[in-house]
């Protein structure tokens, strides 16, 4: 159940788009960063410009009123020497566009670009004699260290506003970030078979924000998955269990049968229906995570070679390296004959079983295992019928990875092919490995705590 609730969660969580992605509080730090920076850029370039339109603007007045206190103590008589006020009559440096305001008879003041950047203020009024009287000043060096004061403010403010964006942004995606992975990791246990995780109960917080809906609906879509599930496995046991009764009447009134073919025939397939029958009441106990393992000390090795003797001579058994394991002998003996089972139906001689420490490997030499299974794992009623013989129900290697959980250990699948081979040549055999646990789990179903 919980191998079939991985499959079902992780598609749907696939088709959802929910996944996870590196580096989303860089991600987010560096977009406050840079909205910050271009907000920081826009208003110090309309504050600059402001405070130096201001500024250009106060000078102007100031060279105005002065050009008309010159012009008036010029034109009264009482000052023949305007030059001792930086005033001039007729400047032949006086700009164009200026002279061409004065010549319409008019007052004006001019702004004009000056050596190193510095603005040249002119004022220019005509005389009554038809002459011109002109002022050129400079931007005070008040004005230009003001200016460059206020840049420089501008320049530090920028720079702490785009580092202020980016520990905001830090801060925000950090917190969002946890969220995300804490709910990846909860839907992870899900998809593992624990199904009393909850995401929502995973990623806590006080704030209620779209983490918490995807929480809501992933925990939903679990909660649906297993119970359509939990209904799935309940009908198949329940038709099993209607069914043992009958068959074994069957089998039972088949043994009364006089001698003969027909009779073989009719106990065969009694028999192998009962074993189906069997077969699928033991996928149903194992779906419903209630069996536990009963424990004993065993030497892995010997253990292994003794069954393997019993159940088919014929095989060779390799003890590479002699381990003494803490596991269910009852359990471990259904995986490898089911293995052994398997690798006799559907694959070719020679089966060849090795033990290595708390591993065991069972290799035939056939067309090997189907790509579904390798992708997927063993399903129930799915034989790979293209690629092996096709006989079979898909419950024995089923049987076998459910017993394994019971175990605490892992069943692995994989084909033999020639070294450097590609994936499209055809594999020299099929392996199964099964990995037992240093630590057995207990009798609760969990495992003892390392000291």
């Amino acid at each position: 159940m919980a191998g079939r609730l991985a499959g079902r969660l992780a598609g749907r969580l696939t088709r959802t788009g929910f996944g996870l992605r590196t580096g989303l509080r860089w991600k987010l730090s560096a977009a406050i960063a840079l909205v910050g920076a271009l907000v920081a850029l826009a208003l110090s370039l309309v504050v600059h410009n402001a405070a130096r339109v201001s500024m250009l603007d106060n000078s102007r007045d100031l060279a105005d009123e002065r050009i008309r206190v010159a012009q008036r103590m010029y034109e009264s008589g009482r000052q023949q020497n305007p030059g001792a006020f930086g005033v001039r009559v007729d400047d032949p440096t006086i700009p164009p566009d200026l002279l061409a305001k004065v010549s319409e008879g008019r007052r004006a003041t001019y702004v004009a670009d000056g050596p190193h950047g510095v603005p040249d203020i002119w004022a220019a009024v005509p005389l009554k004699d038809g002459r011109v009287l002109s002022l050129h000043t400079r931007f005070t060096d008040r004005s230009a260290d003001i200016m460059q004061d206020l840049d420089q403010a501008l320049v530090i403010g920028s720079i702490a506003v785009v580092f202020g964006g980016c520990a905001l942004g830090v801060l925000i995606g950090g917190q969002m970030s946890r969220r995300l992975r804490e709910a990846a990791a909860a839907a992870n246990q899900v998809a593992k078979g624990e199904t009393n995780v909850r995401v929502r109960d995973a990623i806590g917080g006080v704030v209620r924000d779209e983490t918490d809906d995807l929480a809501r609906a992933v925990d939903a879509m679990a909660d649906a998955l297993q119970q359509r599930i939990e209904a799935e496995r309940r009908v198949t046991a329940d038709i099993a269990h209607e069914l043992r009764t009958p068959v074994t009447g069957l089998l039972t009134a088949a043994e009364l049968l006089p001698p003969g073919r027909p009779s073989e025939l009719v106990r065969d397939r009694a028999q192998a229906m009962r074993t189906l029958v069997e077969d699928v009441l033991e996928v149903a106990r194992l779906d419903s995570a209630s069996e536990r393992a009963e424990l004993q000390d065993i030497m892995l090795g010997e253990f292994v070679a003794r069954r393997v003797a019993a159940k088919d001579a014929d095989i060779a058994v390799q003890v590479v390296h002699e381990s003494e394991v803490t596991t269910d002998p009852r359990r471990l003996e259904r995986v490898l004959f089911n293995l052994l089972a398997n690798a006799a139906k559907h694959g070719e001689p020679p089966i060849e079983v090795s033990v290595e420490g708390r591993v065991i490997r069972v290799r035939d030499h056939g067309p090997g295992f189907p790509e579904d299974l390798l992708a997927d794992g063993p399903r129930r009623f799915r034989t790979g019928a293209s690629d092996r013989a096709g006989q079979g129900h898909g419950l024995g290697l089923t049987i076998a990875a459910g017993q394994a959980r019971v175990l605490g250990a892992r069943l692995t699948f994989r084909n033999v092919r020639p070294a450097g081979a590609p994936e499209d040549v055809p594999a020299e055999g099929a392996v199964a490995v099964l990995w037992l646990p240093e630590h057995a789990p207990t009798s609760t179903g969990s495992y003892p705590m390392l000291p």
